[in-house]
């Protein structure tokens, strides 16, 4: 990985990160008293157990899908709103299977890149970019990402736990359109999203309260809004469900909850 340019930005520790509340969650280090207090109030919200099982059964349907398609020879991943380097890794888990496999980071929060830098010093065919999801051109024109990710083969986009940081003002439908334009058939796209079926709306309303003095705010989706983030591609099997019975025999299985929906999409090929 590169680590040429501009220094990293300065990064806001006084207002709760999504990305580092995240990691606290994971049981991570990279986080302030910001992110602490506001993810306590989470906890507060819907159970410290709840909160943690969301949050790990979330980062086992990453690490399931993007095994899932290293096996079936994916060799390019774009991840979405990656959050902060904890075990498991998209890039670790892909490239156990396929060594060259080339992998592009992006996220908005600059402290991201600051630790993706140190974590993939080493790595030629890993890069971290600060980018904001909600200008996709953006990221599909950045020198690094063009320098790694080849379009005119598949390529795998993974958006997992970030459209429900995307209110509909900022066209989340409109952000994955612009990606599926770009990509050859055989792509791919996964996506997990919290979803307003299963958790009391009582719930709900207190997560919303306290994310909305987060950096970005949070928007809990029914099932069927989330199925049209999949517009223009097929669902693999067993298509969109909660992320605990995707595919559990690329293991590691993660906790059940009812807190989230999760999916694949493949371009069709014609």
């Amino acid at each position: 990985m590169s680590t040429d340019g501009p220094s990293s930005p300065p990064y806001d520790t006084g207002t709760p990160s999504p990305a580092r509340m995240y990691d606290y969650f994971l049981g991570g280090k990279d986080n302030y008293a910001a992110d602490r207090a506001a993810a306590e109030q989470v906890k507060a919200a819907v159970g410290d157990v709840l909160c943690h099982a969301t949050v790990w059964e979330n980062r086992r349907f990453l690490q399931r899908v993007v095994r899932h398609l290293a096996e079936a020879g994916i060799d390019q991943f774009v991840d979405l709103g990656t959050g902060l380097p904890t075990q498991g890794n998209v890039h670790e888990i892909a490239q156990e299977v396929v060594p060259e496999a080339r992998v592009v980071y992006v996220d908005n929060d600059p402290i991201v890149l600051a630790h993706g830098r140190a974590l993939l010093a080493t790595n030629a065919t890993t890069t971290v970019i600060t980018a904001d999801v909600r200008d996709p051109e953006a990221i599909l024109e950045h020198e690094e990402l063009r320098a790694l990710i080849d379009f005119s083969r598949p390529v795998a986009v993974l958006s997992i736990a970030l459209f429900h940081f995307i209110p509909d003002d900022d066209d989340p439908a409109g952000i994955v359109a612009a990606f599926r334009k770009l990509l050859s058939p055989g792509s791919y796209f996964a996506l997990s999203h919290l979803t307003t079926d299963g958790t009391p709306e009582e719930e709900l309303a207190r997560v919303v309260e306290v994310y909305r003095k987060a950096t970005s705010p949070i928007v809990f989706r029914p099932p069927e809004r989330i199925m049209e983030f999949f517009e223009g591609f097929d669902l693999v099997e067993p298509g969109l469900t909660r992320p605990w019975k995707w595919r559990p025999e690329y293991g590691p299985e993660g906790p059940q909850t009812d807190s989230l929906y999760a999916g694949l999409g493949r371009l069709a090929t014609g």
